[in-house]
């Protein structure tokens, strides 16, 4: 049974941190590409940031500078390190993992079959 489950969501002040972590497990075949996404009230979800199994990543422009995401094969765990954070990321986001895809749909939420349930992030000024 495929299961990714996010943690690390919070509170937390203008211009602070969270680290979210997204531990993956149950799957057939090596999820080569993995993501975060997240969606705020009355948006639509986006892209945060992709990484494939080699360590290539793609960043929103919104984040680049700001977000780190990184992943450890070894431990079956995907993370998001969110620095200088500001209201504009209040959202849930979300893990995603899909067994391939190119470099330029790193973000794009229709190449991901597999999702987390959410973790919600929120940011007061």
């Amino acid at each position: 049974q495929v299961q990714l489950a996010e943690s690390g969501g919070g509170s937390v002040q203008a211009g602070g941190s969270l680290r979210l972590s997204c531990a993956y497990s149950g799957f057939t075949y090596a999820m080569n590409v993995m993501a975060w996404f997240r969606q705020a009230p009355g948006k639509e979800r986006e892209g945060v940031a992709g990484i494939a199994r080699d360590g290539a990543t793609r960043y929103a422009d919104s984040v680049k500078g700001r977000f780190t995401i990184s992943r450890n094969n070894a431990k079956n765990t995907l993370y998001l390190q969110m620095d200088n954070l500001t209201p504009e990321d209040t959202a849930m986001y979300y893990c995603a993992a899909a067994q391939w895809t190119t470099y330029s749909d790193l973000i794009r939420s229709n190449k991901y079959p597999f999702w987390g349930q959410g973790t919600q992030v929120t940011v007061s000024s």
